[in-house]
């Protein structure tokens, strides 16, 4: 009998950060985030049509990810890109993107 393989610690990770920027709003979050140095929650929320809670909870899933670091500045948290994070995002996501589907397959 054949045991079933587990992922590869690679098809998580990819998985991970596909999964944190699979959302249009997580998408913008990043791109606010990307166009500025430092950007506070409540910035972002002025700019998204979105609630508070619903900015803070992508916000939350993009840190989880890793995508995304925060620091607690009195009353408020500044959120940034984590920029090692974020390149071995690009990679990752490069690498399965160019080494999967660069070839024409013959199918239906």
């Amino acid at each position: 009998m054949h045991k079933k393989k587990e992922f590869s610690k690679e098809d998580l990770e990819l998985a991970k950060y596909l999964k944190a920027l699979s959302h249009p709003a997580r998408i913008s979050i990043m791109k606010q985030l990307a166009s500025s140095t430092t950007c506070f929650c409540g910035e972002i929320v002025e700019v998204l049509p979105l609630s508070q809670s619903t900015v803070s909870q992508h916000l939350k899933e993009l840190k989880e990810a890793g995508l995304v670091k925060g620091e607690i500045e009195g009353t408020k948290v500044c959120y940034c890109i984590d920029d090692i994070e974020w390149q071995k995002a690009i990679d990752v996501i490069s690498s399965f993107l160019n080494n999967n589907f660069h070839k024409k397959i013959e199918c239906c």
